[in-house]
C-alpha cells in the first residue's frame, strides 16, 4: 500500500514521523516522488488515522503521482480531470497548483460523490460533472483547456502484480475494442485543447496497442500534435522484458504508459 502527501496541509517527512509514533511500519517512496510513502504494516487502520481524517494524505499508487507530474499545470490554468474518481490525481492538482481551475469529470455519478467526499477531507475545491466525456455537447461549457489529463479506459494489463486475477478477466477481442475507445477519447478531447496547451494520454496497460502505437497513430493524423518529453512505457518490474520498453527504476510499481502531447500554435 502506499500514500500520497497532501502537501498544502503537511510535509512527507513530518507526516512520516507521526504515522510511525502510530505503529505505522514505512519507507518513502522513491526520492522522484517527492510525496510518496509505502506502507508494509500498521497497527492501526491507515484508512482511518486522525491525520487521514484531516486530509494529511490519500491512498495512491506510485504509478498515479506521476500524471499530474508530467502535466505540472501552470498557475491559473484551466485543467479537465477525464476519469477523475475517485479524486486522487484531482486533489493532486490542486495540491501541485491550488490555483488551478480544475473540472472533474467521471461517467458514474457514484464514482462523482466518492470524487468530493475525498476532495473535501482534502479540502481542496474542483467542479464535478458527471458525464461521458466523448459526448463533448454534453458538459463543455465552450471554454478551451490549458490542460487535459486524459486518464483512459485500458485493459488494466499493467495491475497485475497488485491484480494477478486481471489475466484471468481479459480477452485477446478487449485490447481492439479499448483501443477504439481511447482514440475515440483522444479525438473528441483534442480539439478542447488551447494552442499551446497540453493534453497527457496515460493507461495502466503494458500493451503497445494501448500505449505507443495509439498515440504514434494519432500523432500521424493530428499535425498540431506534438509529443514532448514524456516517461512512456514503465514496465511493473526491475528488469525490462522488452529491451524497447523503458524501466523507469521505481521497483515496485505498476505497468503504465504515459505521453504528454502539446497543441502546436497556428
Amino acid at each position: 500500500m502506499t500514500i500520497r502527501t497532501n502537501t498544502l496541509k503537511t510535509k512527507r517527512k513530518d507526516l512520516a514521523k507521526v504515522l510511525i509514533q502510530r505503529g505505522v511500519s514505512l519507507d518513502p517512496v522513491a526520492e522522484w516522488s517527492k510525496v510518496g510513502l509505502k506502507i508494509y504494516e500498521s497497527a492501526v487502520p491507515i484508512g482511518a488515522t486522525p491525520e487521514y481524517l484531516a486530509g494529511h494524505y490519500i491512498l495512491q499508487s506510485p504509478s498515479s503521482f506521476l500524471p499530474v507530474m508530467t502535466l505540472a499545470p501552470q498557475p491559473n490554468e484551466r485543467v479537465l480531470d477525464m476519469a477523475a474518481a475517485p479524486g486522487g490525481k484531482t486533489g493532486h492538482l490542486l495540491e501541485f497548483d491550488p490555483t488551478a481551475q480544475v473540472l472533474a469529470l467521471d461517467v458514474d455519478p457514484v464514482r462523482c460523490e466518492r470524487i468530493q467526499q475525498n476532495l473535501d477531507r482534502l479540502k481542496v475545491h474542483a467542479q464535478i460533472i458527471a458525464a461521458d466525456a466523448a459526448d463533448t455537447f454534453d458538459w463543455w461549457d465552450g471554454q478551451s483547456f490549458d490542460g487535459i489529463l486524459l486518464d483512459a479506459p485500458c485493459t488494466a494489463s499493467g495491475i497485475g502484480r497488485r491484480h494477478p486475477d486481471v489475466r484471468w478477466l481479459r480477452r485477446e477481442t478487449d485490447v481492439p475494442q479499448l483501443a477504439a475507445i481511447q482514440a475515440k477519447l483522444l479525438k473528441a478531447l483534442w480539439p478542447l485543447v488551447k494552442p499551446g496547451g497540453r493534453l497527457l494520454y496515460c493507461t495502466c496497460s503494458v500493451f503497445k496497442a494501448e500505449g505507443e502505437t495509439q498515440i504514434q497513430t494519432f500523432v500521424q493524423h493530428n499535425t498540431d500534435a506534438l509529443i514532448l518529453p514524456s516517461p512512456g512505457h514503465l514496465t511493473p518490474s526491475g528488469t525490462p522484458s522488452d529491451a524497447s520498453l523503458r524501466d523507469n527504476g521505481m521497483g515496485e510499481h505498476d505497468g503504465f504508459y504515459y505521453a504528454l502531447l502539446e497543441k502546436r500554435s497556428t
